[in-house]
């Protein structure tokens, strides 16, 4: 497993709890908010990792990967920000389904 990933998937779990954090209405528990931040953190981090490295002056290319430390950055930045964003998707979700 490259550490990129790994960094990603670390990533999302700390920005799931912290979006639970921010908004109590939609906190799902942190076991919840973590698996939804993981999901997502592996999801955003490869979505968003094309978009971020030219953002951050990288080759202009995902493929940058490794302990180079603008790789790191853009691992952390689209996992959390991945993380959070599937954990609030997912906590709408399961109120909608709730209410009916």
């Amino acid at each position: 497993m490259p550490i990129d990933l790994i960094i990603q998937l670390i990533s999302g779990a700390l920005g799931g709890n912290a979006a639970g954090a921010a908004a109590k209405k939609l906190d799902m528990g942190w076991l919840w908010n973590s698996i939804a931040g993981i999901v997502g953190g592996g999801l955003g981090g490869q979505l968003l990792g094309g978009i971020l490295g030219p953002m951050l002056g990288m080759a202009g290319t995902a493929a940058k990967s490794g302990l180079d430390p603008m790789a790191i950055l853009q691992s952390v930045l689209s996992g959390g920000v991945g993380g959070g964003a599937l954990m609030v998707v997912a906590s709408v979700l399961k109120g909608m389904m709730s209410k009916s």
